[in-house]
């Protein structure tokens, strides 16, 4: 009978009633952090901060509004009169921290440095201060790390809408080194942040060179720019093919090559994307947002599927997308079957290559070039948001040179870009690297 109690205590975990904040399953059964640093309460060395200032009683007066997001943190979001703020804001001084209480679980905390100029954040977020024995940026910077962000997954409270409140973050158990350590720590961690902003300024010296090969193999000239003065601005008739104030600007042309047109190396009509609704999963299809397309042409992780897949709008090899519409108007997308299956949505529109006329990744490249977004800032129609339809992309510039060029294009611009590649793997390998080191220094793994 003794033998059977011992082995039914494996599966079960004490918790001294002095310890118990609040009666939640997560919050002890997490395994608790370990440090060769000693473990404190939070609360110790931080206190809430919450100087609220009546912003509408100064009605003429400009304010400096802050936000805090799950990238960068804390930014400065808007300037606003009083007159329009209704509620009374928060002042965070610098050197202060700022969090979404229901948010904070994905990295929206952010710590107000010298770089921000405003100065008030709206009264839904938890403002507090640290202490002589705790340096802000060691415990921002701590938040950010992945063993942490488990301590607040397993802390935060409610059935639909997780919430950490003050009370219980200043319940949680942290590790804390001297002051002077935690400086060490922070020296090591901006070393490396140091050395992914060099590798980054490679980075925009390689996409300087991509455009320079187009440059130089297409024989690529531009008109001398002119500032625009105001007033009223005089253009030929003869130039004019839109009735938009700057559409007749010269976007460049090769003095070598065919100056051709997208409808030249298409088969069909452009197609819109599909309009339904996406869902936050993965299947067999993937569902292809202009959101998911990078700047260069790639995808990004974040996978989602349709609700609904119609086999019209599944993607064969080589077919070519341009988003049609919303501020990344004109990005270009290849696709290709390593990606696996997927449909396109309506923002987006879908061209058939000729390939006797064009190699797929040529055209790709092309799109990122000068030519081709001078074309796409002075064609774009801003009523609401920038659009510009599937017709009228048939008539974007593209330079059209002999396949044997475009191949030898490409093959220099591919160099290049696996050259940038290696760089952004180093740079995500550096800034991953960055908060390892925070974690390995801290916490016993």
């Amino acid at each position: 009978m003794q033998k059977s109690i011992n082995n039914t205590m494996e599966w079960f975990k004490t918790v001294p009633f002095s310890d118990v904040v609040l009666w939640d399953v997560k919050r002890y059964s997490f395994e608790k952090i370990q440090s060769q640093y000693p473990i404190v309460k939070l609360g110790m060395h931080i206190q809430e901060e919450s100087h609220k200032v009546k912003l509408a009683d100064s009605p003429d007066k400009e304010f400096g509004i802050l936000g805090v997001n799950n990238k960068i943190g804390i930014f400065d979001a808007y300037k606003e009169k009083g007159a329009n703020i209704n509620q009374s804001y928060k002042k965070m001084e610098k050197g202060w921290l700022a969090y979404n209480p229901y948010r904070v679980n994905v990295g929206s905390i952010g710590l107000r440095t010298e770089e921000h100029e405003n100065e008030y954040i709206s009264p839904a977020y938890v403002v507090f201060s640290c202490k002589e024995t705790l340096l802000p940026d060691f415990l921002f910077k701590l938040f950010k790390t992945e063993r942490f962000n488990k301590v607040i997954n397993a802390s935060t409270t409610g059935s639909v809408r997780q919430n950490l409140t003050i009370d219980i973050l200043k319940s949680l158990d942290i590790p804390l080194p001297p002051i002077e350590v935690q400086q060490n720590i922070l020296n090591k961690f901006y070393a490396k942040q140091n050395n992914a902003q060099d590798l980054e300024l490679e980075i925009e010296q390689k996409q300087k060179e991509v455009e320079e090969i187009l440059i130089k193999e297409l024989h690529l000239e531009f008109p001398k720019e002119q500032e625009k003065k105001i007033g009223i601005y005089f253009s030929q008739f003869s130039e004019v093919s839109r009735w938009d104030v700057w559409v007749n600007e010269e976007n460049g042309t090769s003095v070598k090559y065919r100056n051709g047109t997208l409808q030249e190396l298409v088969i069909g009509s452009p197609m819109y994307g599909a309009n339904v609704k996406s869902i936050d999963e993965e299947t067999d299809v993937r569902y292809i947002r202009i959101t998911d397309i990078n700047e260069d042409g790639t995808l990004n992780d974040d996978i989602v599927s349709a609700e609904k897949v119609e086999s019209k709008y599944l993607l064969d090899e080589d077919d070519f997308l341009i988003a049609r519409s919303g501020n990344t108007v004109g990005k270009t997308f290849l696709y290709k079957p390593f990606i696996g299956k997927a449909i396109f949505a309506g923002y987006l529109v879908k061209y058939k290559l000729n390939h006797q006329k064009v190699i797929p990744e040529y055209l790709l490249y092309f799109t990122k070039s000068k030519i081709f977004k001078n074309w796409i800032r002075s064609n774009q129609r801003i009523s609401g948001q920038p659009n510009i339809n599937g017709q009228e992309y048939l008539f974007s510039p593209i330079v059209i040179p002999p396949i044997s060029v475009q191949n030898e294009i490409v093959n220099r611009v591919k160099t290049k870009k696996d050259e940038i590649q290696n760089l952004k793997n180093s740079v995500s390998d550096l800034l991953t690297a960055s908060y390892k080191n925070i974690e390995k220094s801290v916490f016993e793994l």
